[in-house]
């Protein structure tokens, strides 16, 4: 298990590299914090992952919504949203990111790159302490894996670099435990008031059974299956269709990446692959992975996706919007009557031309 120093040193080579680069499923093991009420906090405890490769308490999800007007061949002309993942978490120039740092370059572009941006999220896991949320149950397996935010993780993050904290919070006899408290701010829900406990507390018997019982979750299993060299071209192909505003094209894409809910087709040499990538993929809109967890943590297997689980409670909650990204992090002006997508359209084409 890697020691409060390993993660400092750790957290402290990334945001140096950062500096210089410039660059649940069906059942309830995902414990939906963003349904707790206004006003109140729920207390976890987090545990370390089963990798003794992981430094870090925690994984980093990067995500790409792409959205599309309905569905070729469809009457219905309902919005659809898919998923992809952003290669960059595998340290790897991703395509669809490669395009869309350009338009940063343009203010009247912002606020289509944005929306494009990659969605980070964070899965950990832990017994859930205090629960205010009435009709959650506990799984059988009490370990549940939690989907925090950007805005809940630089407030974890922030306090492993605090000096006063002298113990790995996720120590099992000195650790600390981690209070999620929602707000609002601005009409969206606000939680910069989450914050760590000061008064350290070992895991209980009860936990600590579960732990010998069930085994840790190895988190990285949790995340999306790194994209093949055909699945970069798929993943291309779909950005480019969804800047064009044209319809999700199942026979084209349905093998490889698909809207939630949605099965392969028929025959497809890929049907057996998930509508979104492997296990916990949720999304910042919905969640998608109906994987259950397996009585002892395991692999989890690449499953479909579910309905309704936000990954960040970004969509769900609505948190406030984060900054925008490197390498051109400024804020996107507010949309004029519908955000002229014609235009913006027309903007990015003429710029592939020149």
């Amino acid at each position: 298990m890697a020691s409060l120093a390993d993660i400092r040193a750790k957290l402290q080579a990334s945001e140096n590299n950062q500096g210089n680069n410039q660059r649940s499923g069906g059942d309830n093991a995902i414990y939906a914090h963003w349904n707790i009420q206004e006003g109140t906090s729920a207390t976890v405890r987090f545990l370390p992952d089963a990798d003794p490769n992981n430094t870090f308490f925690w994984q980093e999800r990067n995500m790409i919504r792409l959205p599309f007007n309905g569905i070729k061949g469809e009457m219905d002309n309902k919005n659809v949203l898919v998923q992809v993942p952003c290669v960059e978490m595998w340290g790897e120039s991703c395509p669809i990111l490669a395009e869309v740092r350009t338009w940063f370059k343009d203010t009247s572009l912002e606020e289509m790159g944005r929306k494009y941006w990659k969605k980070k999220s964070y899965i950990f896991q832990g017994f859930v302490r205090e629960n205010p949320i009435g009709d959650d149950t506990t799984p059988a397996n009490p370990i549940r894996r939690f989907i925090m935010s950007p805005q809940i993780f630089t407030i974890i993050k922030a306090s492993l670099m605090d000096p006063d904290m002298e113990e790995l919070p996720t120590d099992y006899n000195a650790g600390l435990d981690f209070r999620i408290t929602k707000t609002q701010k601005g009409g969206y829900a606000d939680y910069t008031t989450s914050n760590w406990s000061r008064k350290e507390s070992a895991l209980t018997e009860a936990e600590q059974a579960a732990v010998n019982e069930h085994g840790l979750y190895t988190l990285g299993d949790f995340l999306p299956k790194k994209p093949s060299e055909q699945e970069l071209k798929v993943m291309k192909e779909m950005f480019e269709a969804s800047v064009d505003g044209r319809p999700y094209d199942a026979e084209r894409w349905g093998a490889y990446y698909r809207p939630s809910g949605m099965m392969a087709p028929q025959g497809s040499q890929q049907a057996s692959a998930p509508a979104t990538p492997k296990a916990d993929t949720f999304e910042q809109v919905t969640p998608t992975a109906t994987a259950t967890a397996p009585a002892t943590p395991a692999p989890a297997p690449a499953v479909e996706a579910p309905k309704a689980e936000p990954v960040a409670e970004a969509a769900p909650v609505a948190e406030t919007p984060a900054p925008a990204p490197a390498p051109a992090e400024a804020t996107a002006p507010a949309a004029e009557g519908g955000s002229k997508a014609e235009d913006i359209l027309n903007m990015i084409r003429s710029r592939q031309k020149s």
